[in-house]
């Protein structure tokens, strides 16, 4: 499939949003229950940063529309469609998150209440976004529990990283229980992913020449797919890059989401009072960000339409 760079921004952007949200309420709820002082700050500053992130990622999401005017038409079909579902469940989940931290800001009670509610329309958009690709049966790659177990893995290990460079700035003494969080959900996303790029990979076509043209003939020969000029199909279902191009990208994206944010983030747990240790912090969020662009990239380049049998013949 052909990449959609503004898909790619909305899912990491609102992963990353959804990760952060979960680990502040997990935060705060054994906070309170080992009667632990967490700066007020640090619950804002966090769900500020989720929420910005998550406009943004609904704001790179306009950019796939044809006619952007009709977005509000995306919810009609919200008893049949994910998609649908996840335009409703993704305002949800900003006004929740938003509250979380006004309820934070106006030093009130019900901030747990509120953070559960933001945390379960948090998981509920992981679900939604994840079986828009997983409910497509005839991309073997995307048909699979991997698909949402992936995109929930690496949205809160980016959350939790982020957490943890938050804490390291707001609340130090936070740093020594978020670290080791996040270095699991890292080295958890990473396992699964591996698992699903090794499942891909033995992955057999259901389709063949046969069935794609309807010559039912045992041999057959394809010598052209048809036209020369580029057209929607040849487009919008191949990606168009070679094959090395592919294992590069993959193997950036596991380094980079996975590698290296796990030893920056170890690195800044040794010294959490520190200034180096912060900004080691915050630069394993960056970089694993950006392995995670990479990452959705390679998730949408991986799917194999049945359909390029016939038309990525080129004569």
């Amino acid at each position: 499939m052909r990449p959609a760079f503004s898909v790619i921004f909305l899912t990491t952007l609102c992963g990353a949003a959804q990760g952060l949200m979960l680990a502040l309420v997990a935060t705060e709820a054994i906070a309170r229950a080992m009667r632990v002082d967490v700066p007020p700050a640090f619950y804002i500053t966090g769900a500020a940063l989720a929420v910005v992130l998550g406009a943004l990622g609904l704001f790179a999401s306009f950019f796939h529309l044809g006619h952007p005017e009709r977005a509000w038409r995306a919810i009609a079909m919200w008893r049949t469609s994910w998609l649908s579902r996840e335009c409703i469940a993704l305002p949800v989940f900003l006004v929740f998150t938003a509250a979380y931290g006004a309820a934070h800001w106006a030093g009130g009670g019900g901030t747990l209440v509120i953070g559960a509610l933001g945390a379960a329309a948090s998981i509920g958009l992981f679900v939604c976004t994840a079986m828009i690709y997983a409910c497509l049966r005839f991309l073997q790659e995307w048909a699979s529990p991997f698909t949402f177990v992936n995109f929930a893995l690496l949205g809160c290990a980016s959350g939790c990283t982020l957490a943890t460079a938050c804490a390291a700035w707001l609340a130090p003494s936070l740093v020594g229980a978020l670290a080791p969080c996040a270095c699991v959900l890292t080295l958890a996303g990473c396992a699964t992913r591996l698992a699903s790029l090794a499942r891909n990979a033995r992955l057999e076509p259901k389709s063949t020449v046969q069935s794609a043209t309807g010559i039912r003939q045992a041999k057959v020969e394809q010598k052209s797919r048809g036209f020369t000029a580029s057209a929607f199909n040849t487009r919008e279902f191949f990606h168009g890059q070679s094959g090395e191009t592919l294992r590069v990208v993959k193997v950036g994206f596991i380094v980079a989401a996975f590698a290296v944010p796990f030893v920056l983030t170890g690195a800044g747990a040794l010294a959490p009072r520190s200034v180096a240790a912060a900004l080691a912090l915050c630069a394993a969020f960056v970089i694993q960000y950006a392995g995670l662009l990479a990452e959705r990239w390679f998730f949408f380049a991986d799917a194999r339409h049945p359909q390029n049998i016939y038309y990525q013949r080129a004569s």
